[in-house]
């Protein structure tokens, strides 16, 4: 495919100049709050409670008994106008030392900060616990996980890691990132979140 790829590149470089290649264009047919509503985004997990995939019973048992259980399993509605007018409203502000975001919906003050969202979404997170792990050791659970892609990377592909922890940032991935974060790809933000836990 790659090479498909880099012949058509070449013809197109090397076309006479009374044919001229249809420029490439993005596609802007959807409105953004579609792109980023798609539904394999937010999604809720399905963590095999009959234990049928063999292969992922660890991993999905962990997952059931974890503190992040809740936050990918809970179901809610969820109405895109509420979430464009809070984002639309929302600015930083602080009280009591503490930033947070408040936005209006519906006329309404809302209030999000990690207390919160810990609260809601019963993390059990202590507040003194440290937000990043050192590159170092995230690098060296990726290595333990016997990750074949470019550790380096400030990106790591699922399909590069053994069956268990791509079902892990599968799972990460679909339920709790946005939709600019792909389907297969992991940041360095969200590989140092899960890399300590493995």
């Amino acid at each position: 495919m790659t090479i498909g790829l880099i012949v058509d590149v070449f013809e197109c470089r090397i076309v006479p100049k009374e044919k001229k290649c249809k420029p490439a264009t993005k596609k802007t047919d959807k409105l953004e709050e579609q792109i980023m509503s798609k539904p394999r985004h937010n999604m809720v997990a399905y963590l095999d409670p009959e234990g049928k995939i063999t292969e992922l019973e660890e991993i999905t048992l962990w997952l059931r008994e974890s503190r992040i259980n809740k936050a990918i399993t809970f179901s809610t509605q969820v109405y895109k106008s509420l979430i464009r007018e809070f984002w639309n409203s929302a600015s930083v502000i602080e009280v009591d030392g503490n930033e947070l975001i408040q936005g209006q919906v519906n006329q309404v003050n809302v209030n999000v900060s990690p207390n919160i969202l810990n609260n809601i979404l019963e993390l059990q997170d202590d507040p003194n616990a440290p937000y990043s792990v050192p590159i170092m050791c995230t690098r060296g659970c990726l290595l333990r996980m016997k990750c074949t892609g470019d550790i380096f990377s400030s990106q790591i592909n699922k399909g590069e890691l053994p069956m268990r922890y791509k079902f892990l940032l599968h799972v990460l991935i679909q339920c709790l990132c946005n939709m600019r974060a792909g389907y297969n790809m992991a940041g360095n933000d969200l590989v140092e979140s899960w890399c300590p836990w493995c």
